[in-house]
């Protein structure tokens, strides 16, 4: 072996700075992969037998379930964005940014709100998140509770219908009251104008009254001021 040794001390043959590979690990990797792939082969010609469709590739490694399907705690917000224009940050066809739902918890992008629902509803996604498909019983305590929080629901909403009603009711006699007030005071123009009409119609014309200026001129005596020039 060469004793010539490079520039930081070391000699130029040696090789210990290289990556060892384990391959008994690497053995058990790929024993563990052969066993996966039977496994599946043998579950795709049962599914086959039973006329369904084989699994192509691998399960996912999700963890196991540990606790029971929750009710979600808020809303979705599916219509959020209706009618409105966003700017595509991402020009991918997966991840977030991109036009759709987007599930963060699997990284999976939905085009609709009805694949997106199905999917958050679905086995897979709850899975992904350590729950079953199960729900969890009620216990008679639970029960009564909410029997009794949704009676006292009730009893507010009826209390709350019942002030509105009475403010409603409140706003109509008073607008029955102002049409009155304006029938009566129609009615009441209305006859002043008949009375100052008939008093009009009452009042006598003297005998003599001149008909025209003319007729005035010569009661008077006044013949005329012009020339009898023509």
């Amino acid at each position: 072996m060469s004793n010539k040794q490079g520039a930081y001390g070391a000699r130029a043959g040696d090789t210990d700075f290289r990556k060892k590979w384990d391959k008994e690990e690497y053995a058990e990797k790929a024993r563990k992969h052969d066993q996966e792939e039977k496994e599946r082969m043998q579950e795709n010609e049962e599914l086959l037998k039973q006329g369904k469709k084989p699994r192509r590739g691998r399960k996912d490694d999700l963890p196991k379930p540990t606790e029971l399907m929750k009710r979600r705690e808020g809303s979705l917000d599916l219509d959020k964005n209706l009618n409105k224009t966003i700017v595509v940050q991402n020009t991918g066809n997966r991840g977030p940014g991109v036009p759709g739902f987007y599930c963060e918890t699997c990284n999976r992008t939905y085009k609709d709100s009805a694949g997106y629902l199905d999917h958050i509803n679905g086995r897979a996604h709850l899975r992904a998140l350590g729950q079953t498909t199960r729900i969890e019983r009620s216990t008679v305590e639970q029960v009564r509770a909410r029997i009794a929080y949704l009676r006292e629901k009730t009893k507010e909403a009826s209390n709350a219908k019942s002030f509105d009603f009475e403010k409603r009711l409140a706003e109509v006699r008073e607008r029955e009251a102002a049409l009155r007030e304006e029938k009566k005071a129609a009615k009441k123009t209305l006859r002043e104008r008949a009375r100052v009409q008939l008093a009009q119609e009452t009042v006598p014309a003297a005998p003599d009254a001149p008909k025209d200026n003319n007729d005035m001129m010569a009661m008077m005596g006044f013949a005329g001021f012009g020339t009898t020039k023509k």
